[in-house]
């Protein structure tokens, strides 16, 4: 059975954030509102409940989902070979609209589709899904859509498009950014932009002049 709460006032979404807590322990998936837009999510360390979020979306296991977190202090935990650029551009934008492909640590239990040994980490800039993710710990969380429609930016869309698949829908009212994250491949021999999102080229290389956009990434 779905159902729907609020998360729009700290002083209120306690019992909300349980009820999240609850279905994402169980091994349900729930919508939450992010900095970008909306997101379905579950708990990363189950393998079944990562695989109904990818059915949910429509979606196969070459796709994997990217990892949302609660604090930086996360990136060590779930990546390994973490470089100074790489922390730095965590320093800079976190929480914030960048995600960061990393290698991931393998002693991980975990089963996200096929990563190839990598993962796609993000923290973002919402009160009500750091709160969340404080207590829940990493979750799988991709765009509240299905594959090939729009992305939801209020939880009437993510619901209009995923349905009673989800168990729970996180109502936060519309999210501002409305742009999904940019995507920062950082598994190679340089970084790379490999989809252009909120922040732009030119912040990442103020801040790490080293990143290759997506152009020069395809030139080779």
């Amino acid at each position: 059975m779905t159902s729907r709460r609020p998360v729009t006032d700290p002083a209120t979404w306690g019992p909300s954030l349980d009820e999240a807590v609850n279905v994402a322990a169980r091994g349900g998936l729930l919508v939450l509102p992010t900095d970008t837009v909306y997101g379905i999510g579950a708990d990363a360390f189950s393998p079944d409940a990562v695989a109904a979020l990818l059915a949910a979306k429509g979606r196969g296991r070459q796709m994997p989902p990217p990892v949302l977190i609660g604090s930086v202090a996360t990136l060590d935990g779930l990546a390994t070979e973490v470089t100074a650029e790489v922390r730095a551009l965590a320093d800079a934008f976190w929480p914030g609209a960048l995600t960061i492909i990393c290698q991931a640590q393998p002693s991980l239990a975990w089963d996200l589709g096929e990563t190839h040994g990598t993962v796609a980490l993000r923290m973002p800039d919402h009160a009500a899904a750091l709160a969340l993710l404080t207590r829940t710990g990493p979750l799988a969380v991709s765009s509240a859509n299905r594959t090939g429609r729009p992305a939801a930016t209020t939880a009437d869309e993510a619901q209009e498009q995923l349905g009673d698949t989800v168990t729970l829908y996180l109502d936060g009212g519309p999210v501002t950014g409305g742009v999904p994250s940019t995507i920062v491949d950082a598994t190679g021999e340089r970084l790379r932009v490999v989809r252009q999102g909120a922040v732009t080229l030119e912040r990442l290389r103020a801040v790490v002049p080293e990143v290759d956009g997506l152009q020069e990434a395809t030139d080779g």
